[in-house]
Protein backbone atom coordinates (compact mmCIF):
# COMPACT_ATOMS: atom_id res chain seq x y z
CA UNK A 1 0.00 0.00 0.00
CA UNK A 2 1.21 3.38 -0.88
CA UNK A 3 1.08 6.58 1.42
CA UNK A 4 0.93 8.98 -0.55
CA UNK A 5 -0.01 13.24 -0.32
CA UNK A 6 -0.59 16.31 -2.03
CA UNK A 7 -0.55 19.74 -1.12
CA UNK A 8 -2.03 22.74 -2.81
CA UNK A 9 -1.00 26.43 -2.02
CA UNK A 10 -3.78 29.11 -2.55
CA UNK A 11 -4.85 32.11 -1.14
CA UNK A 12 -7.84 31.75 2.15
CA UNK A 13 -6.73 27.73 2.51
CA UNK A 14 -6.28 26.29 5.86
CA UNK A 15 -4.56 23.15 6.31
CA UNK A 16 -7.23 22.08 9.18
CA UNK A 17 -10.06 22.67 7.01
CA UNK A 18 -9.06 21.77 3.62
CA UNK A 19 -8.02 18.41 3.90
CA UNK A 20 -9.03 15.13 2.50
CA UNK A 21 -8.16 11.31 2.35
CA UNK A 22 -8.97 9.31 -0.28
CA UNK A 23 -8.28 5.93 -0.40
CA UNK A 24 -8.31 2.50 -2.13
CA UNK A 25 -6.46 -1.08 -2.35
CA UNK A 26 -2.95 0.07 -3.06
CA UNK A 27 -2.73 4.10 -2.35
CA UNK A 28 -4.05 6.27 -0.03
CA UNK A 29 -3.99 10.27 -1.25
CA UNK A 30 -3.95 12.77 1.67
CA UNK A 31 -4.80 15.87 0.35
CA UNK A 32 -4.26 19.19 1.79
CA UNK A 33 -4.37 23.41 1.05
CA UNK A 34 -2.13 25.69 2.76
CA UNK A 35 -1.79 29.85 2.22
CA UNK A 36 1.20 29.81 3.13
CA UNK A 37 4.98 28.14 2.56
CA UNK A 38 5.13 27.65 6.78
CA UNK A 39 1.57 26.30 6.60
CA UNK A 40 2.53 23.54 3.81
CA UNK A 41 5.96 22.92 5.63
CA UNK A 42 4.54 21.79 8.63
CA UNK A 43 1.88 19.81 7.15
CA UNK A 44 4.42 17.91 5.12
CA UNK A 45 5.84 17.37 8.27
CA UNK A 46 3.02 16.03 9.60
CA UNK A 47 2.07 13.81 6.97
CA UNK A 48 5.74 12.25 7.15
CA UNK A 49 4.64 11.84 11.04
CA UNK A 50 1.91 9.99 9.88
CA UNK A 51 3.80 7.90 7.32
CA UNK A 52 3.70 9.28 3.92
CA UNK A 53 6.42 8.46 2.01
CA UNK A 54 5.82 10.49 -0.68
CA UNK A 55 4.54 14.07 -1.50
CA UNK A 56 3.66 15.99 -4.37
CA UNK A 57 3.28 19.35 -4.85
CA UNK A 58 0.69 21.49 -7.09
CA UNK A 59 2.22 24.16 -9.69
CA UNK A 60 1.54 27.22 -7.18
CA UNK A 61 4.76 26.12 -5.53
CA UNK A 62 7.68 28.20 -6.98
CA UNK A 63 11.45 27.09 -7.11
CA UNK A 64 11.97 28.74 -3.64
CA UNK A 65 8.50 26.59 -2.08
CA UNK A 66 9.78 23.11 -3.49
CA UNK A 67 12.83 23.36 -2.08
CA UNK A 68 11.52 24.62 1.60
CA UNK A 69 9.28 21.42 1.33
CA UNK A 70 12.28 19.40 0.86
CA UNK A 71 14.49 20.89 3.04
CA UNK A 72 11.45 20.12 5.77
CA UNK A 73 11.20 16.23 4.83
CA UNK A 74 14.48 15.44 4.42
CA UNK A 75 16.18 13.33 1.49
CA UNK A 76 14.24 10.30 2.25
CA UNK A 77 11.14 11.50 1.19
CA UNK A 78 11.04 11.65 -2.09
CA UNK A 79 8.89 15.76 -3.52
CA UNK A 80 7.50 16.42 -6.84
CA UNK A 81 5.90 18.71 -8.45
CA UNK A 82 3.73 19.61 -11.33
CA UNK A 83 5.31 22.88 -12.20
CA UNK A 84 4.45 26.31 -13.98
CA UNK A 85 7.53 29.05 -13.73
CA UNK A 86 4.34 31.35 -13.36
CA UNK A 87 1.04 30.23 -12.60
CA UNK A 88 -1.72 31.24 -14.54
CA UNK A 89 -4.35 30.71 -11.71
CA UNK A 90 -2.36 33.31 -9.69
CA UNK A 91 -1.98 36.01 -12.51
CA UNK A 92 1.25 34.81 -14.12
CA UNK A 93 3.13 34.84 -10.70
CA UNK A 94 5.37 32.69 -9.63
CA UNK A 95 4.18 31.28 -5.33
CA UNK A 96 7.57 32.35 -4.85
CA UNK A 97 6.29 36.02 -5.16
CA UNK A 98 2.73 35.06 -3.20
CA UNK A 99 3.03 32.81 -0.29
CA UNK A 100 5.98 33.23 1.56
Amino acid sequence: MINAAFIYVAPGQNPQEQKAVIPSETLTLHVVGCSTYDQAETAAKELVANGCGAIELCAGFGNEGIARIKKAVGPEIPVGAVKFDYHPAFGFKSGDELFQ
